[in-house]
């Protein structure tokens, strides 16, 4: 599919692989040196960058700070059943809440999957309150992430 204000597709071609593997080898480097490990010019670079950050190709980079290092170390899955006429509301009321991660909207016996941190057990359940007294939800489960055995990871992909 061809992205209209680009003319470029918005699928991963060729060189979109070569340079995102080249970026996440090497997540330092500048655009002259990408344009050199992928034998593209820098200013092609700078076209597929600005493309990627324009539409879906990258994620923020808050994704790459681990929240411990900010003081969170304690992270859990909030399962959250809502009322469905309520789901627009539930969800811009977690997004107030600076604890919550991410939300992600799911199939099944509940309704939403919400990635929090905490400072610590007493904090956890501070937030885990705040989400369960949030107008529209009904029920909540809190699931503690003991390790983390195969982290967020995009580099197989490209291969």
């Amino acid at each position: 599919m061809v992205s209209p204000d680009s003319g470029m597709s918005d699928r991963a071609d060729r060189i979109d692989r070569r340079l995102l593997a080249a970026m996440l080898r090497h997540p330092l480097a500048s655009q002259s040196g990408l344009a050199d490990a992928v034998g593209v010019s820098r200013n092609t670079v700078r076209a597929r960058l600005e493309r990627y950050w324009r539409g879906r190709g990258l994620r923020g980079l808050d994704r790459a700070v681990d929240p411990a290092f900010l003081g969170f170390p304690l992270r859990a899955f909030v399962f959250t059943t809502v009322e469905q006429r309520r789901l627009a509301s539930v969800s811009t009321a977690l997004a107030d809440i600076p604890e919550v991660l991410e939300v992600n909207g799911i199939s099944g016996d509940v309704d939403l999957i919400v990635d929090v941190v905490a400072r610590d057990a007493d904090d956890l359940y501070r937030v885990a309150g705040a989400i369960l007294g949030i107008p529209g939800v009904e029920r909540t489960s809190t699931a503690l992430v003991m390790r983390p055995l195969v982290p967020y990871r995009v580099k197989q992909l490209l291969d």
